[in-house]
């Protein structure tokens, strides 16, 4: 097995060579010809029933050999038998639970919060035919009934930084599969397959592609899940678009150095934010007491690039103050990200179910970048003691203060 380095440079690139290219060419064909058209049926038949190729691709919402590079990459890096993409994470986790619960007949989602918003609203609003029950993760296997199809979780969690223990989930979920967003951590720091998980979710959009220019989500799974995720992605045309599968694909090369450059920062700026005077919680695996169950080092292979932290003023305010960091949703972007989860992300969670899993009103999200550290700790220190106006003065010392605690 190639290093996690060398897989990610030459994951899906295995056809190049036969086509005389160095560069994956982007195919941005809608239809192909089929000159033989009983041959063509049964390429399309193939294809309509979840196969990951066949003799012609026939049309582009069954199959895009760019797009199939992209999946071929990322399944190398999760370590799993097959990976299937779609337009976007939303529709990736949609995709999974319409073929784990709807199309198997197990209408029931055990969900363990917090989650992304996008994710919690949809479990919730019944759209897609299911009921949720939302449970910790030490209490899933209460949860789980004869018609759960499937237990959804994500760690470390959006947006206050929880781990989970995968195993024990896993274990608690019996015969249930397990769903794993994997998007904070990416497959640099965490393999939740090899934890047991049967589904591991990327929004693309984040890290994978990495510069805010993507849109898009994927999963990786043995090969029988992904060819049922493949024919509701046939039926729904939940598509990723070919040139979207190139950037998340070129994305994939430099995703180790980029996790790893943004996680020093950020494990930097953790502990410098905890020993700010206008800073209260402090959420980021790397301090102190921020992981009871040991998972760092074990299931986890490093702290990440994601923390947050709660304000003593109006968050909004410290928002507004900012000069360098970008106010925006999303995350895993070259530069710099910060917003408010109770105003934006998680806005449709309902406020008394953020309390309740650790995620309150005044907390702020902030996804580090590739910038200079110390730009980011002055634009940070700066909003944080409100100062907006005039040039700043740097304080006498910018190291992390003792830490006595993740407060």
């Amino acid at each position: 097995m190639k290093r996690l380095r060398t897989t990610a440079v030459h994951g899906g690139r295995d056809d190049l060579a036969g086509l005389g290219v160095h560069a994956p060419p982007i195919d941005l064909s809608t239809t192909y010809p089929v000159p033989d058209q009983v041959e063509g049926g049964l390429a399309l038949q193939a294809l309509a029933e979840g196969a990951p190729r066949a003799g012609s691709s026939v049309y582009a919402r069954l199959h895009n050999p760019t797009v199939a590079r992209f999946e071929e990459a990322l399944a190398a890096l999760e370590r799993t038998e097959a990976a299937v993409a779609f337009g976007s994470g939303m529709a990736a986790v949609t995709a999974v639970v319409q073929a784990a619960c709807v199309l198997a007949g197990k209408p029931h989602v055990v969900a363990v919060r917090p989650l992304y918003g996008g994710t919690d609203h949809l479990l919730s609003s019944g759209l897609l035919g299911v009921r949720t029950t939302y449970a910790a993760a030490d209490r899933v296997a209460e949860a789980v009934t004869p018609d759960t199809g499937l237990v959804v979780l994500e760690t470390p969690a959006n947006p206050n930084l929880d781990l989970v223990d995968i195993a024990e989930v896993v274990g608690g979920a019996g015969a249930a599969p397990v769903l794993v967003d994997n998007t904070f951590a990416t497959p640099v720091l965490q393999n939740p397959a090899t934890a047991g998980a049967a589904y591991v979710l990327h929004s693309g959009t984040k890290f994978l592609g990495g510069h805010g220019d993507a849109l898009g989500g994927v999963v990786a799974c043995a090969r029988d899940r992904a060819a049922a995720l493949r024919r509701v992605r046939v039926v729904t045309g939940a598509v990723l678009h070919p040139l979207g599968g190139y950037l998340l694909h070129r994305g994939l090369a430099t995703l180790p150095l980029r996790v790893e450059a943004a996680q020093r920062s950020a494990t930097d700026l953790a502990a410098r934010l905890s020993g700010h005077p206008a800073v209260g919680l402090v959420r980021h695996p790397s301090l102190p007491g921020a992981d009871p169950r040991g998972l760092l080092g074990a299931q986890l292979r490093g702290p990440g690039a994601v923390l947050a932290f709660t304000t003593r003023e109006d968050p909004a305010a410290v928002v507004r103050r900012l000069r360098l960091v970008t106010p925006a949703v999303s995350l895993g972007s070259v530069d710099t990200l910060v917003e408010h989860p109770a105003a934006l992300t998680h806005r449709l969670v309902p406020g008394a179910d953020r309390a309740a899993c650790g995620v309150p009103d005044d907390l702020l999200r902030l996804s580090v970048g590739l910038e200079d550290v110390e730009d980011l700790w002055e634009d940070l220190d700066r909003a944080l003691s409100g100062d907006c106006e005039g040039d700043y003065i740097k304080p006498s010392s910018t190291r992390a203060r003792p830490l006595t605690g993740s407060r």
